[in-house]
């Protein structure tokens, strides 16, 4: 969604007056995976369907009526490094089934292309007076080390934090290398125990989350982080531009049942039956 909305930004520097609605969407159909190796199952668990739409403008004359304004947005693609990209992409298995790869190595791509983003994003959304106080071997160790190791206040120049709903490990490490609380990642990881992970859309799932629990107020900044293959990572900062912010919108038949304390995956056990190989009738065998 990230790509789409800068997109657009350039977009609106050259036409006035425009419009424009950006979708995000995620579909599993064409990803399901039949075979049995465990690293191209896990899409299967994981992704589910989902979609979401926003509509953009530039014009002034409707300035009153925006929720959000865009601040700016920052684009990484780490492709060039072979082991980023083959650690989430789509293959065929020795069986030729075709399907979705995730592999171990995904938690250290998105690790090196948050870092990347980061050193481009931080000068624009922290005051310079934060900027100073970091000390020239923190950011030494930025430049040498894809460790998350942020020597900073984030919250200085942030208000909330909406992290891609790729799976718990993912949000345990931002939330802790950024030094978050669970106040702070309890958005992100209500929308992936309740919708999964429904790519670029979850982002707006979060959104509709912190609106329909009336957290937004005018003025309060927002970072969107956008994580996919490629292997990239695509930042967003949003500012507030009303009180009052409270559409329910897919959260309308279960908000006042968040947050949640349990987090345990009901259908575990449920379908435990799909690993069997006596029982397990989706996947035919030649």
């Amino acid at each position: 969604q990230a790509c789409a909305i800068d997109l657009v930004q350039q977009l609106f520097k050259t036409y006035k007056n425009q419009f424009a609605i950006v979708v995000s969407t995620e579909s599993i159909a064409r990803h399901w995976y039949c075979g049995k190796e465990k690293s191209m199952m896990l899409s299967n668990c994981l992704f589910r369907n989902g979609g979401s739409s926003i509509l953009l403008t530039n014009k002034r004359d409707l300035k009153d009526r925006c929720l959000l304004k865009l601040k700016c947005a920052v684009r990484t693609n780490i492709g060039y490094d072979d082991e980023a990209y083959g650690c989430c992409i789509q293959v065929e298995d020795p069986q030729g089934y075709q399907g979705f790869r995730l592999t171990k190595n995904i938690i250290k791509a998105s690790t090196k292309a948050f870092t990347e983003n980061f050193k481009l994003l931080l000068p624009k959304i922290l005051p310079v007076w934060e900027l100073l106080l970091c000390n020239i071997n923190s950011r030494e160790k930025i430049n040498r080390s894809p460790n998350l190791s942020f020597n900073l206040n984030l919250k200085s120049g942030v208000d909330h934090f909406f992290f891609h709903p790729g799976g718990r490990a993912l949000i345990d490490r931002l939330g802790k290398s950024l030094g978050l609380s669970e106040y702070d990642l309890e958005p992100t990881r209500m929308t992936l125990y309740r919708f999964g992970n429904t790519s670029a859309s979850g982002l707006w799932y979060i959104l509709s989350y912190m609106e329909a629990k009336k957290r937004l107020k005018k003025g309060d900044k927002i970072l969107m982080v956008g994580l996919g293959a490629g292997f990239m990572c695509n930042n967003c900062v949003w500012e507030v531009m009303k009180d009052g912010l409270e559409d329910t919108r897919v959260w309308e038949d279960c908000i006042d049942e968040y947050p949640r304390k349990d987090l345990v995956n009901p259908f575990t056990e449920k379908y435990s039956w799909i690993n069997d190989e006596c029982l397990n009738f989706v996947r035919t065998q030649d």
